[in-house]
This record gives C-alpha cells, sequence and structure tokens, in this order.
C-alpha cells in the first residue's frame, strides 16, 4: 500500500501531521514583521529545550553543518584539540578539525563501547601548559546506540579551565536531558530532522559566553556558517541569509507540542521506548550491540546472528513498509538499528517489533517463541 512507510530510523524521524500542514502553508517573506515574530518564538522555544539562557543560532544546515559551524567560529588553524572517537561521528568530527588544520588527538573506544571518561581526566591533567583549546565529545553516537557520559566528562573539562566543550548532541537533543547552563556545555549543536519533529533541513548551535570569547581570536576561515552573523541579527529577529520559512513554520508548532508535552515527560518517553526495544530483541534472541549501562534513547543497535542484518532490513522494508537503519562502514551487514527518537509513541514500537518477529520467522529465525518480543515490550510500556 502507497503512503504507509514507518520510519523507525535516527533521521530522518516521523513528522507529525500538525508540523507537515503547517509547512504547507504559503511561505511569508522572511524580512517581513510576521516572520520576525515566528523566529522570536522558536528562539525562545529553543532556549527552553536546550536549558539555556544562552545564544541558541539556527541555521539553514545538518546536524554535520551545525557541528562544523561549532568547531570552526571557535578554534584556529593549529589549535590542539581533543576529540572522543568511538563511531562514525566521532569520527567525522576528528575529520572535520585536522580538514581546517588543527591538531588532533583522539580519545577512543571501540564501535559498540563507551568512551572512557578518565581516559579524557588523564590528558587533561597531564596538560599542565594548558594548550588543549577544545575537547569535541559525541554526546549519543548514532553509528552504534552508545550515549557517552557528557556529564563526567565535561566536569573534567571543566577541571582545565581552559578547553572549551564542543557538544555534537545531535540525536540526544530532545531525546535525553541535556542541560547546557547547569552542566555550562560552551558549544552544542543538534539538527531538525532528530528529536525536533522536523524534516531535515535547519541546524541549531547553543554558544556559551566563555564560546563568544574564544570567536574573538579564532581564525577558521567561514562566511556562510559564521555564527557572529547569526547572532547579531537574531538579536533583531531576523537571519542573515534566506532561511528555509517553510521550516521555521514547522519549528513552531514542533516546539509547541513538545512544550506542551514538557521536558521529564520527553524524556520518559524516550527512556520507556529504549528499554521497550531492548527489552523485545532480548527476548526474542538478538544480541544488542550497546551495553545498557550507556543506551542511546535514540536508537537500539542489534548484532544479529544466525540471519544477515541487512535481509532483515530488506524484508522489514518490502513486506512492512517499516524502515530500519543499517551498519555504517565495517558495521555494515552485521548490525541493523532500530530509531525510536522524536514522534515516536508505545504503538510504534509495538508495530515494529511484531513486525520484526514476523520478519525473523519468515527468514527461518527459530530461536525463540512466536510473540516473546512484543510481550517484553509491552510489559515495559505497561509498568515504565
Amino acid at each position: 500500500m502507497d503512503n504507509k512507510l514507518m520510519l523507525m530510523i535516527p533521521g530522518p524521524t516521523p513528522v507529525p501531521e500538525k508540523v507537515l500542514l503547517a509547512m504547507a502553508q504559503h511561505p511569508i517573506g522572511h524580512r517581513s514583521g510576521d516572520f520576525s515574530k515566528i523566529m522570536a518564538a522558536v528562539t525562545a522555544g529553543l532556549k527552553w529545550l536546550f536549558q539555556t539562557q544562552n545564544d541558541v543560532l539556527i541555521l539553514a544546515a545538518s546536524g554535520t553543518g551545525a557541528v562544523e559551524a561549532g568547531i570552526i567560529n571557535f578554534l584556529s588553524p593549529g589549535d590542539r584539540v581533543l576529540v572522543g572517537n568511538n563511531g562514525k561521528f566521532g569520527e567525522r568530527w576528528a575529520k572535520v578539525c585536522a580538514a581546517y588544520g588543527m591538531q588532533v588527538e583522539q580519545i577512543t573506544a571501540e564501535w559498540g563501547k563507551a568512551l572512557d571518561p578518565e581516559a579524557f581526566r588523564d590528558r587533561l591533567e597531564a596538560d599542565t601548559q594548558k594548550q588543549i583549546k577544545a575537547v569535541i565529545v559525541t554526546h549519543s553516537e548514532t553509528s552504534t546506540g552508545v550515549l557517552n557520559d557528557l556529564e563526567t566528562i565535561n566536569r573534567y573539562v571543566k577541571a582545565h579551565e581552559k578547553a572549551l566543550i564542543i557538544v555534537d548532541s545531535v540525536t540526544s537533543l530532545g531525546a535525553a536531558n541535556v542541560p547546557v547552563d547547569q552542566w555550562g556545555l560552551d558549544v552544542v549543536a543538534s539538527g531538525s530532522q532528530k528529536g525536533f519533529m522536523l524534516p531535515p533541513g535547519l541546524g541549531f548551535v547553543a554558544v556559551s559566553p566563555k564560546a563568544w570569547e574564544a570567536y574573538a581570536t579564532a581564525t577558521c576561515p567561514r562566511f556562510y556558517l559564521d555564527l557572529g552573523k547569526y547572532r547579531k541579527d537574531a538579536a533583531k529577529n531576523t537571519t542573515p541569509f534566506t532561511p528555509p520559512v517553510n521550516m521555521f513554520f514547522g519549528l513552531q508548532v514542533a516546539m509547541e507540542m513538545m512544550q506542551a508535552e514538557g521536558l521529564e515527560n520527553i524524556f520518559n518517553r524516550h527512556r520507556r521506548h529504549t528499554e521497550a526495544t531492548r527489552a523485545a530483541m532480548k527476548a526474542i534472541g538478538l544480541p544488542l550491540f550497546a551495553p545498557d549501562t550507556n543506551a542511546s534513547p535514540a536508537i537500539t543497535s542489534v548484532a544479529p546472528v544466525g540471519v544477515d542484518a541487512e535481509q532483515i532490513r530488506s524484508v522489514m522494508k518490502k513486506r512492512y513498509d517499516i524502515a530500519l537503519a543499517g551498519g555504517q562502514d565495517h558495521l555494515k551487514g552485521q548490525i541493523f538499528r532500530v530509531g525510536h527518537l522524536g514522534f515516536v509513541c508505545d504503538r510504534d514500537i509495538l508495530s515494529a517489533v511484531s513486525a520484526l518477529e514476523a520478519t525473523l520467522q519468515e527468514l527461518g529465525f527459530e530461536h525463540t517463541a512466536p510473540g516473546a518480543g512484543v510481550a517484553a515490550a509491552a510489559r515495559v510500556l505497561a509498568t515504565a
């Protein structure tokens, strides 16, 4: 049946009908008073979501563009930076820094494992000359389903005093608690197609006063991604360049929906869905790729044994019109990833688990009793 695709991937994520309808309106002039009112409203909503009184700037960019902006506006070629790398996105930020001529040092962990905060402490404490200019951390490593211990790593960065902390919060913002001001995070980047319940197209960057001090002396080349321009114009409820106006219509509605639900309810919903999905995989007999102690609220990675991950994804898509994410790089064919980020409800979790069980039965996977996964997920959802 046409038009029944169910997105259970970490992005793009499902978009509410109210948001889609808002985006279907005729555009308005982006230099108009009406647009300025929308700009003011969404900026206030973003500050609420980021839990900050600092600037939250809006770019026409993907999450990658937002993180790159968060790097190049506050650092210079030759700067010594420490990058956490335990997956595809941590690896990407190391490449971005190298492309701008920075001295990149990496704290690594095996894909599927969390970064060790103590490794950051050791490296930062050893920097007695205070040469490390920034620490870059991916909070929710989407490629593997691991949630890194940002709070502890940030505490060690704060003890260093000089280094900035730059956070890829692309799939954790709007799914996990990221209290920007409480933790004193300097630069936090995210993207619209994740927990914000929007299509791809907008990037968001929160910036602390300490980061703006670094901006004054940073010399990486920048023009379109120059956050100083966005800050200056945001103060007047406008943008330095033409924004995707209809995305702002959708963002306004999405922010209203999220505020109506409330932060704690949003976080609890994502926690329930994570726990339910993981319980279902265990009941079915499918090994989880990331440990329970560091499970991402955005996505659950599964490493099936005895059945090919790509076959599972293919049958889920062709027969049930449910999209699951695959493994990246060396994990292609080794894992599949179940997204439960953004506009996802209990029914979606149960539907995906049920279709997965039927898929495994079709593929001859007989390591568990039919219905065990749905029953396990239902128990979590009923009690969590």
